[in-house]
């Protein structure tokens, strides 16, 4: 599988002048990453931004570094430079490469998984996957597994151990005479890695950077 890309960080929007008449270009754009709040230009917002599109494509993880350069060169107000500025945002951390089938400890280790949206269960149709929405509109459905770590993944440290302690209690939380599933770190972070694209492109969660203490 190839390497996908998502944005990371939560949009605060635009911030405006105190200028009297009021000014209507905004003096910045900022997203909250990690214990900083980082101003960007209307243009990087936009290049930020455009990494949230097509959930049904992200679902499929089918968006990259290239395809979304792509996109943006090819818009209706296409963007010349975009190979720049979306290498310039990696390099900030504001947009996160990595591969799903991959090693996803290094990349897991650095960030935190942190729940937006509400969750709204199952439904007897199908019990099995779990929803995700805004006042009651389902956005995205997970499996179980995933679902229940996006509920509680932000106790943790990282998204790294966030996945080893739901391993873990695979087998803590058995019940008489049920086997364990034999989960582990890496087979639950590749659960994960395969939904949190779409997870991330429909605003039901974002990835943080950790802070080191």
């Amino acid at each position: 599988m190839s390497t996908v890309i998502v944005p990371a960080g939560l949009s605060m929007g635009p911030r405006y002048r105190y200028v009297r008449p009021p000014d209507p270009t905004p003096e910045c754009y900022e997203v909250h990453l990690g214990d900083d709040l980082v101003e960007l230009t209307e243009t990087e917002a936009a290049v930020w931004a455009a990494a949230f599109l097509y959930p049904d494509r992200h679902a499929k993880l089918s968006v990259n570094r290239e395809s979304l350069v792509r996109m943006l060169e090819t818009a209706p107000k296409p963007e010349p430079q975009a190979a720049r500025y979306v290498d310039d945002l990696i390099a900030r951390g504001l947009l996160v490469e990595f591969d799903p089938d991959g090693d996803l400890r290094p990349v897991f280790s650095r960030h935190k998984l942190l729940p937006l949206a509400q969750g709204l269960g199952s439904t007897p149709d199908a019990p099995h996957q779990h929803r995700i929405g805004i006042a009651a509109q389902p956005l995205v459905a997970l499996p179980n597994s995933v679902y229940g770590l996006w509920s509680f993944s932000f106790h943790s440290k990282n998204l790294w151990e966030a996945c080893a302690y739901y391993a873990a209690a695979d087998e803590d939380e058995l019940e008489p005479g049920e086997e364990p599933l034999g989960l582990t770190p890496e087979s639950i972070a590749r659960e994960v890695a395969e939904n949190l694209p779409v997870l991330i492109s429909a605003t039901c969660a974002f990835l943080d950077p950790v802070v080191d203490e």
